[in-house]
């Protein structure tokens, strides 16, 4: 099966996550020392084309020995939100995402302005099998909501994966999740000119640790993982969404999709910067 529109490596984009000393109070505030040390990204690209994002969004990352931290910084002159179910359809709102990539495997978070949730655990179908380490109850697929992924929105206009199709376990959550929201200004008045939001995450070593099981963790100065980061704008008209969205990332992906885990940009893990 054809391989699905791999970026060149040079498009690639790389970022050097930081071990901070002491955890983080997840709040969603980034005026904190830490994040203010830390070294933000590159402004995000559109996701086809790798034009710079019409709004400027950046993100960070620091890890310590119990989390992995993501912090998202999004220019928005009109924050705005409506869904506030854990595990709603959250891409109907104006999110961010991050994808992580695993051994046969991937995990999706996305997250609205209100800090509502939507996470799914993807398994490639040829990897879930009788004596895998998938054959535990977390992943029974008759007992959870389960979903098919052979291509999302557009996807299979353009070429299905050479993995081919994923089972997508939709009532995943991740052991452990924290995360949290600020907004700049006044949530879902337009009259306001908003500042923007802002975004802060922690992945616990372990929920990462089911993603890669051959790999240790905390990570070693040095180790990468793959990871994506997006963003994404639903159009709306009279206040009602279109069902479309522009989409913005650390790196395009070529196409408008953001499963293609080859297209993921490499957090590299180091103690300091200017060091491996």
């Amino acid at each position: 099966m054809e391989k699905t529109h791999p970026v060149p490596a040079d498009r690639i984009a790389h970022y050097t996550s930081v071990k901070t000393a002491a955890p983080l109070v997840i709040d969603g505030d980034l005026e904190k020392p830490q994040w203010k040390d830390a070294p933000k990204s590159r402004r995000f690209v559109d996701l086809v084309s790798g034009e710079p994002a019409f709004l400027d969004t950046r993100m960070a990352s620091l890890w310590d020995e119990k989390n992995l931290y993501i912090a998202f910084w999004l220019e928005e002159p009109a924050v705005r939100a409506s869904l506030t179910e854990r595990d709603s359809f959250i891409w109907f709102d104006n999110d961010v995402e991050v994808f992580l990539d695993g051994e046969d495997c991937y995990y999706e978070l996305e997250i609205n302005a209100y800090n509502t949730v939507y996470e799914v655990f993807f398994i490639y179908q040829d990897a879930l099998k009788r004596g895998s380490r998938f054959d535990t109850p977390e992943f029974d697929l008759l007992r959870r909501n389960v979903d098919v992924l052979s291509g999302f929105q557009d996807y299979t206009r353009f070429g299905k994966h050479h993995r081919g199709k994923r089972w997508a376990f939709m009532d995943y959550d991740f052991p452990g999740l924290n995360t949290a929201v600020q907004v700049q200004g006044k949530i879902n008045e337009p009259s306001h000119i908003d500042k923007g939001w802002t975004v802060e995450i922690a992945f616990p070593w372990e929920g990462i640790s089911k993603l890669l099981p051959g790999r240790k963790f905390p990570p070693a100065p040095g180790d990468q993982l793959r990871a994506a980061f997006f963003r994404f704008e639903a159009l709306r008209y009279h206040g009602k969404s279109s069902g479309e969205s522009v989409g913005w990332a650390l790196n395009e992906h070529g196409v408008y999709d953001s499963h293609i885990p080859e297209n993921f940009s490499c957090l590299h893990f180091a103690e300091a910067l200017n060091t491996p």
